[in-house]
């Protein structure tokens, strides 16, 4: 039987009983596997007609809407997103993605004339926040400002990544440098794992660094408590883990430090000039100057802001909240990977603590190794393969390229320390049966290598 509305579904107690059956409350093609929520995440269908429908009032009366209208309903999903994550209302004001909250704070940064600053990242970083450092020495020039990459190695115990944070600092101190800012994850993307980011706060601020936390992987996957944390800047992507539409981050920004963001990367209505003054040209309102720089930025739909507090209320109504979408996401990940690393008389990258995997992501390994890795003759399996290193794009891009057009499913690959990695994301419509299958594929296509298909 084909299910095509929410309460012909199985329950438990008056909540939807999660696993593979909730796949037809979402618009993904029903031959799909997708074991990579993590990357650009979904929204229900009953959220997609919501998210419609602001957009249709847009356009019933433009002009309405947009001036008198939408900053209400946007200060509404505000307030949800705020509660969501334990901080004041007016420290959250949205922006489209984590990458545009992480430019936004770097490009309102202001550098010492000394030349002394150092912007500190870790080698797990998200390519375009890298790249973000990479543009403020461009710009600047590095004689004004300075990078410091923290080299991980996985598997970590969590306070030895702190250790090197602090080493890297003391390092830095040492040059005659300052450790200005540093940026670091909630959970990073590749390998996809829990990094000790609260810890990393409280170190920050003892050793007077900036926090920038990139938690474009957060909010709706693992509990937030900005308040207890108390990061300088934080951003987190709703599109990815709390079933909205792409293109809905959050940027939270205390109060201590919002008169260092003086505007969104399209400056715009809300800018307040310091040299000159302008006449406004939307109607007056009493919120702080924060969060006004945020809320009319050129003319761009907002529909997916607004409809964050209607997301939120459905994960609360329909799937019993927060507490209870996290357990199910973080023990199917766990028993999930766990059987596909069985499958694969591999193993999946954890610490001895487990606290890697306390998330809805993991990253399980492929027998498949380069040259110079710890493979055959070093306590791995005999049938584990090698590949030449000339070839390792090859391998990663043909197995993803199959994967997607004969298994109708995508993990992503990535190569680390000499080994083939593939990264698993838990959903709630995701249940065992798909673990089961994404081990199927991966050993299908890891025979497939070692018998040279990717070579054809």
């Amino acid at each position: 039987m084909t299910v095509t509305n929410q309460t012909d579904l199985p329950t438990r107690g008056k909540y939807l009983e999660f696993g593979g059956q909730l796949k037809t409350l979402f618009p993904q093609a029903q031959d799909w596997v997708n074991l990579n929520h993590g990357s650009y995440g979904t929204m229900p269908l009953v959220i997609r007609e919501k998210f419609r429908a602001y957009q249709d009032l847009a356009e019933a009366t433009p002009d309405k809407f947009i001036r008198y209208d939408q900053g209400k309903l946007i200060d509404e999903s505000r307030e949800a997103v705020a509660k969501l994550v334990n901080a004041p209302t007016d420290t959250v004001v949205f922006v489209t993605n984590a990458t545009e909250a992480v430019n936004t704070v770097f490009r309102n940064m202001k550098w010492n004339e000394d030349g002394k600053d150092v912007i500190l990242f870790f080698s797990t970083i998200y390519p375009a926040c890298a790249k973000i450092a990479d543009f403020m020495v461009d710009y600047f020039g590095s004689h004004r400002v300075g990078i410091h990459e923290i080299p991980l190695h996985y598997p970590l115990e969590d306070e030895d990544i702190i250790q090197l944070f602090r080493d890297a600092v003391a390092a830095l101190e040492k040059q005659g440098k300052r450790a200005r800012i540093c940026t670091f994850d909630v959970v990073s993307s590749n390998p996809g794992l829990v990094f000790p980011w609260e810890a990393l706060c409280k170190a920050c601020k003892e050793l007077d660094v900036l926090s920038m936390v990139d938690g474009a992987q957060g909010i709706g996957m693992v509990e937030l408590d900005l308040a207890a944390a108390d990061p300088d800047f934080f951003t987190s992507n709703c599109h990815k883990w709390l079933h909205v539409p792409r293109g809905c981050a959050i940027l939270y920004c205390p109060l201590r430090n919002q008169d260092m963001i003086a505007t969104p990367l399209s400056t715009s209505h809300g800018y307040v000039p310091r040299t000159a003054v302008r006449r406004d040209v939307l109607p007056p309102n009493t919120k702080p100057p924060f969060v006004n720089r945020f809320e009319l930025v050129a003319t761009k739909d907002r529909s997916q802001d607004i409809v964050t507090k209607d997301a939120i209320a459905w994960r609360r109504d329909v799937c019993g909240g927060e507490a209870r979408i996290m357990a199910y996401l973080w023990d199917l990940n766990k028993r999930g990977s766990r059987h596909v690393a069985a499958r694969l008389r591999t193993e999946v990258l954890e610490n001895t603590k487990g606290t890697l995997t306390n998330c809805a992501m993991a990253n399980i390994a492929l027998p498949i190794w380069l040259p110079g890795g710890k493979g055959k003759g070093a306590g791995e399996h005999e049938e584990d393969m090698v590949v030449p290193e000339h070839e390792a794009v090859q391998v990663r891009l043909w197995m993803m390229q199959t994967m997607k057009d004969e298994y109708h499913t995508l993990m992503p690959l990535f190569w680390m320390d000499d080994r083939l990695w593939v990264r698993t994301s838990a959903q709630i419509y995701l249940d065992m049966k798909d673990y089961e299958y994404a081990a199927k594929v991966l050993e299908e296509l890891a025979a497939r290598v070692a018998n040279g298909e990717y070579k054809i």
